[in-house]
């Protein structure tokens, strides 16, 4: 059942709310799945950006977007999402997404980890346009996350509610860890 995946649901509330040919970045750029829905929305006129650490995510990403037609709508970047802020101004982003965890079929032992994502979410929230939104896929099952997420949730609990909208969801009948969708809107 498609509708059950996060990514699946986070798509779905990102096409909703995000404005066609907008400023989008994916955080986390993995296999290129969220890099392609965002250069979808991004059409001729709007921008990606997209992060990761490992060249093995570059790579499967760049032959994606080719084998989508989407190559020359993102920049894909070989840097850590903490970084962001050297690639982006502030109030300028309609999206930025992030899958915490690894590469899937990836080495474990690469992972996202609680103080870089930490940093990241917080430059994050800061390039997001006022009206703009941040979706968060917290993955924190098996061998890794477990810390991050805690920190994650923690974090967001205290952020401004004046200023931001988190709305935090869970798979309530799902065993072992099952992951959490998270969206920020920023008002």
């Amino acid at each position: 059942m498609k509708q059950s995946q996060i990514t699946y649901w986070c798509h779905e509330i990102i096409r909703s709310q995000a404005p066609k040919g907008g400023f989008y970045i994916d955080a986390t750029m993995g296999k290129g799945n969220d890099t392609r829905m965002l250069c979808e929305l991004s059409g001729e006129e709007g921008q990606v950006l997209a992060f990761d650490i490992q060249e093995k995510a570059l790579q499967a990403t760049e032959e994606l977007l080719r084998n989508s037609g989407f190559s020359k709508r993102a920049r894909l970047i070989l840097d850590g999402h903490e970084h962001m802020d050297h690639y982006a101004e502030a109030g300028t982003a309609d999206v930025i997404c992030f899958n915490f965890g690894y590469l899937p079929g990836g080495d474990h032992r690469i992972a996202t980890a609680a103080d870089t994502s930490l940093t990241a979410i917080s430059k994050g929230l800061k390039i997001l346009k006022s009206g703009g939104m941040m979706s968060l896929c917290i993955y924190s099952g098996g061998d890794t996350g477990f810390e991050e997420k805690e920190r994650i949730l923690n974090y967001l609990k205290e952020l401004p509610a004046r200023e931001y909208t988190v709305i935090a969801n869970e798979y309530y009948n799902r065993r072992n860890n099952p992951p959490m969708p998270v969206f920020i809107f920023k008002n």
